[in-house]
């Protein structure tokens, strides 16, 4: 029997990843056929040949990177039709035609163009089209499904994150069983494929890509005087007061020109939403902010927006975020935040590296083994430079390797890596770890490590990991002891580990629906900009 009551097709899209990961067969593998689906017990009597689908790929061969999609996808119904029935286009076809329509582009594209065009010539039905016509136009429905699928999924340019640096762990589409379940119908509710910061950062962009439209003028705002604050007037406070009012900040547009409190409030706001001191004062640092023009506000929605591809759909109930650009370590328990500290990253010759790991071991009174990079770089230049280097910076020599000698730093008050670490192994040698250095936490800019990550308050951490384990043999007295009061290196292996993702966004829309934007220290945006913004 047809289906008539379809799920939202725009919604299907986006309801298989939990689904495809442990039932759908990977396009890799030949699907089986589906024998039992014939003319005789199928609604529909309309059947493919498989060497149809062959030879339509060869004729376009832009469809070749999907060929195996539409292999598995037709096997598994034994060839049958998908888009048309013996009255012609099929109620799903006509729903993706129209989605493709309806998908906020500003011109129509050549894909859009093919399909209402094929829409148009199936109008009336296929009682006089030739067999050879109405497989094309299957087909066609087909390969243009695939190839919307992996644009939403990959993006138009399908860009490989590992080559920018990105090593979160991306799970696979299977494009013919997304297929199959979108014209199944299928409900399942809120799995979506990308996850929620995607569709929260496109309505922002398309909220500045509207107001580049709309003509606002976007000119770069001077000041007669080096600040404003609170009682000053001016026509520049009328002309900030207007750009705030279009970014969201300034609920009015009044353009009194007069620095009131709402103004204020407004200016907060926006330092907030950038990274800088909230103290409600123009200066130097919100007028830079400030004047960034349109055009690259886009660009940095645009970039980050195909950031949210790279992330899971979904995060488990607990875990640490740590976002490089914010400077900020955020901890998540039961889906909702639990803390937040300022952390200290990757100066820009030694960025920090962005994937995921787990965190198995807290280690209290760490030694700390010097990189060989470290040793060659700094630390033999200061042990030619001074016989008592080693000892001055309570430093043993353990050994030599490589012409090199091996050097590690002994627990103390003075260790670099502080009273503890916390240890996610992998391949990049990057830990989360105290610093004795905690006045550096109060700097704007905190990209000021080898690559690790310093915490601000690494005791909240111990005591939030420790939590689920033996409650009485780390408690909040024995952590703050094995912290302060510990000479010796001390192994803590955590019975339940906490999925840890190091990330890198500058742009992003916090818990309360509002915009951040941040600076790009390491130069990945412009590393992303030359693939998304190049032919």
């Amino acid at each position: 029997m047809k289906t008539k009551h379809l799920f939202p097709l725009i919604i299907s899209f986006f309801i298989i990843y939990a689904i495809l990961s442990c039932k759908g067969k990977s396009h890799k593998e030949k699907a089986v056929i589906d024998t039992s689906i014939t003319q005789e017990t199928s609604y529909n009597n309309m059947f493919l040949d498989s060497n149809t689908i062959e030879a339509f790929i060869a004729d376009d061969t832009s469809y070749k990177p999907f060929e195996k999609d539409f292999i598995n996808f037709y096997r598994q119904r034994n060839f049958e039709f998908a888009w048309f029935d013996t009255s012609g286009l099929v109620e799903q076809a006509v729903n993706f035609i129209n989605l493709l329509g309806n998908d906020g582009n500003d011109d129509t594209t050549d894909t859009e163009k093919k399909l209402f065009t094929l829409q148009d010539y199936f109008k009336k039905g296929i009682k006089n089209e030739s067999h050879a016509t109405i497989v094309n136009g299957e087909l066609t429905l087909t390969g243009e499904f695939f190839r919307h699928a992996q644009e939403i999924f990959k993006g138009k340019k399908n860009i490989n994150a590992e080559d920018l640096g990105w090593f979160i762990p991306r799970k696979k589409i299977d494009f013919s069983a997304l297929l199959d379940s979108t014209l199944g119908g299928k409900q399942i509710v809120e799995a979506d494929v990308l996850n929620p910061e995607f569709k929260k950062l496109r309505e922002y962009l398309q909220k500045y890509i509207a107001l580049k439209k709309n003509g606002e003028a976007w000119d770069s705002i001077e000041l007669e005087k080096p600040k404003l604050q609170l009682n000053d007037s001016g026509k520049e406070v009328a002309t900030i007061q207007h750009r705030l009012f279009l970014l969201g900040d300034l609920q009015n547009d009044t353009q009194s020109g007069l620095f009131d409190q709402d103004t204020k409030d407004a200016v907060k706001s926006f330092q907030y939403r950038n990274g800088l001191s909230s103290d409600g004062v123009i200066g130097p640092a919100f007028m830079r902010k400030i004047n960034i023009p349109v055009d690259s506000l886009i660009k940095t929605l645009t970039i980050n927006l195909e950031r949210a591809r790279w992330i899971p759909a979904d995060f488990p109930q607990d875990y640490v975020w740590v976002n490089i650009p914010d400077y900020k370590l955020t901890a998540y328990q039961n889906g909702d935040t639990a803390f937040t500290m300022r952390v200290i990253v990757g100066a820009a010759g030694h960025g920090t590296t962005i994937f995921s790991g787990n965190i198995k071991y807290i280690v209290f009174a760490p030694y700390w083994n010097i990189p060989e990079s470290i040793v060659k770089n700094e630390i033999v230049p200061g042990m030619r430079g001074n016989p008592s280097y080693i000892p001055n910076h309570n430093m043993q020599i353990t050994g030599y390797s490589k012409g090199l000698p091996v050097v590690r730093q002994l627990p103390g008050p003075d260790n670099a890596l502080g009273r503890v670490k916390f240890l996610f192994p992998n391949s990049f040698n990057i830990y989360l770890h105290d610093t004795p250095n905690h006045d550096l936490f109060n700097s704007g800019s905190r990209g000021l490590s080898h690559g690790c990550v310093r915490l601000s308050d690494p005791e909240r951490m111990a005591n939030w990991l420790l939590r689920n384990e033996d409650t009485v043999k780390y408690s909040s007295t024995v952590v703050d002891s094995l912290m302060n009061n510990n000479p010796k290196e001390t192994w803590v292996s955590l019975e339940h580990t906490t999925p840890v993702y190091l990330v890198y966004f500058t742009a992003w829309v916090d818990e309360q629906g509002k915009l951040n934007i941040r600076n790009d220290i390491y130069g990945h945006d412009a590393k992303i900009a030359e693939k998304l913004f190049t032919n």
